[in-house]
């Protein structure tokens, strides 16, 4: 009688989990769309709280394509692309992540500047030096011109005097090594 007690709870915590995820989506809590009103040709970031899975979809005709959604601990996020060609206006989205269906709309506005949280728009490729380590050398070789430090004829003496010294050098090893075979 014990293990049917058990059985049963666990049924029952089964099907708990399996609505309180729908209930809590279905809600609006656990869906966000950023930003909330994209223009066409603009990307778009979702994130659903409250799957059990950690891969899921979101489908709508608003999309180039269906967005892959990935995460872990109840969490997926995804990106998509709204298509360039559409029309201002409300489109359904439906997200699936497991056994779970959730249905919302997004609203298209025909100019990014309508949209309140719309990121500034940022250029295509990189217009300054990218911080990426080097000590900041990058920003100061971004500053000096490249034919004003380049090399002159100081540094052709230079190079000159080392390529000579490093001759004598080979030819004084030479001679030492000749002098003790010979």
């Amino acid at each position: 009688m014990g293990s049917l007690k058990v059985t049963l709870c666990t049924g029952a915590a089964v099907v708990l989990a399996t609505l309180t995820p729908t209930a809590y989506a279905a809600d609006g809590g656990g869906v966000s769309v950023t930003p909330a009103s994209p223009a066409p040709g603009g990307e778009v970031a979702l994130k659903i709280s409250g799957c059990a899975g950690t891969t899921g979809s979101a489908a709508s005709d608003a999309f180039v394509a269906d967005a892959k959604l990935v995460g872990a601990a109840g969490t997926l996020a995804g990106e998509t692309r709204v298509r360039s060609s559409l029309e201002p206006g409300s489109y359904d989205v439906k997200i699936t992540c497991g056994s779970v269906t959730v249905k919302g709309a997004i609203k298209v506005v025909a100019d990014a500047s309508q949209s309140p949280s719309a990121p500034p728009s940022t250029p295509a490729s990189p217009v300054a030096p990218v911080h990426a380590g080097g000590g900041g050398t990058a920003q100061h070789l971004a500053a000096v011109d490249a034919h004003a430090a380049g090399p002159g004829t100081a540094h052709a003496v230079v190079g000159l005097l080392l390529a000579g010294v490093a001759a004598t050098a080979v030819a004084l090893r030479s001679a030492r090594r000749s002098r003790r075979t010979g």
